[in-house]
């Protein structure tokens, strides 16, 4: 590995491509939390965006 990349670009590529997949789960999840709302879809709605927003501002 080239030591100047900070991260193998394999882990970007799949990094990216969780980030596309997220926001569209996000919408759908909320969505349906609004619609049934219960405790365990307001908890996997608070995890994905808490994914997505950790990916966002590169905490992982």
């Amino acid at each position: 590995m080239n030591p100047r990349w900070k991260y193998h670009p394999t882990y970007l590529r799949i990094k990216y491509g969780c980030k596309q997949i997220l926001l569209p789960l996000i919408c759908f999840q909320f969505i349906r939390t609004v619609i049934f709302p219960t405790s365990f879809d307001v908890i996997i709605l608070g995890l994905l965006a808490a994914l997505y927003v950790s990916i966002s501002l590169d905490w992982i």
